[in-house]
């Protein structure tokens, strides 16, 4: 612990504001003693911030004092999502106080920490998806894997999507299947070839050599229920190396794939958009800079001024 950190401790457990904020949120609102202590860390390092720099104490803070307070610890390295949650901490403090009258207005209101960097989802090109799903069908459980994979690659569901559905969820003939998504929104999908022909397969082995009925999971875990979704997460990391990929496979990047190489193909975020179930188009927005990314590896690749030249550029 640095001395700042030990001053700031000191100074958050003896200033009584602060005392009595942190036993409204383990009395009313009867938080965590790990949530607590984050609360409590995020108040002594302002407080040990504001003594170190002879701001004041803490109710006499202003927004200026908040804003160079979040620019210092930022500089000491915080991390955006760390100082995000510094920031959430502070701003509910002073929001408390304002509502029991003891400051006249919240100095954290309207002061934005910096924006975490979006990591972009890692996704398989077109070759390594396809051999992850044609994996061999003679294998245990060969034909439900492969059927599995083809679903999962063909029609971008979720995790949750893939494992509660039931065979009166698919229409094969028409290749198409719908699924309940993320705020009971339903939507309807197309279901490709390859995918369709895997589940029939699938669904004419059956179970103890009967074809299972509408109401019947299509991946039926123990006892008959849905498949656990661990049970998905461990068997495509199992698969993913046994088809020889040095990814980790996990459901989502099958998802992401999915999105990638069809907005690749068609260009319709729109689309793309309709297919995934998002919401809000700004979700979907991420996989153009996926798209972008293979575009500028294909420009760089291909054109004979684009290369990227390695170190300095000479007089």
């Amino acid at each position: 612990m640095t001395t700042l950190d030990a001053a700031g401790r000191a100074a958050a457990a003896t200033h009584p504001a602060v005392a009595d904020y942190l036993a409204h949120l383990e009395v009313e609102r009867r938080m965590s003693a790990h949530t607590l202590d984050a609360y409590r860390r995020d108040l002594a390092a302002l407080a040990g911030w504001a003594q170190a720099q002879d701001q004041g104490e803490l109710l006499a803070l202003d927004s200026a004092a908040i804003r160079a307070f979040v620019a210092a610890e930022h500089r000491r390295g915080l991390a955006p999502k760390s100082l995000q949650r510094r920031l959430s901490g502070c701003r509910s403090f002073y929001q408390w106080l304002l509502r029991h009258a003891r400051i006249r207005a919240n100095p954290a209101t309207g002061i934005r920490a910096p924006r975490a960097p979006r990591k972009l989802p890692q996704v398989l090109d077109v070759d390594e998806a396809v051999a992850l799903v044609e994996v061999p069908t003679d294998a245990p459980l060969g034909l439900r894997d492969r059927a599995l994979l083809e679903l999962f690659y063909s029609s971008g569901l979720r995790l949750s999507e893939l494992r509660l559905l039931r065979w009166r969820d698919l229409d094969l003939a028409e290749g198409l299947v719908t699924v309940l998504g993320k705020g009971s929104r339903q939507r309807t999908v197309p279901v490709g070839s390859h995918a369709c022909r895997a589940l029939e397969a699938w669904r004419a082995e059956g179970v103890a050599g009967q074809r299972p009925g509408p109401e019947a999971p299509v991946f039926p875990g123990r006892g008959g229920a849905p498949i656990s979704a661990r049970a998905i997460q461990l068997r495509l990391r199992a698969l993913g190396q046994r088809q020889g990929l040095f990814k980790h496979v996990h459901p989502h990047m099958l998802r992401h794939s999915f999105a990638s190489h069809v907005l690749e193909s068609s260009g319709d975020l729109r689309g793309v958009q309709e297919l995934l179930g998002h919401a809000d188009i700004a979700t979907t927005q991420i996989y153009t800079h996926l798209d972008f990314q293979h575009l500028a590896r294909v420009y760089d690749d291909a054109h004979p001024r684009a290369r990227r030249r390695k170190g300095p550029v000479g007089d």
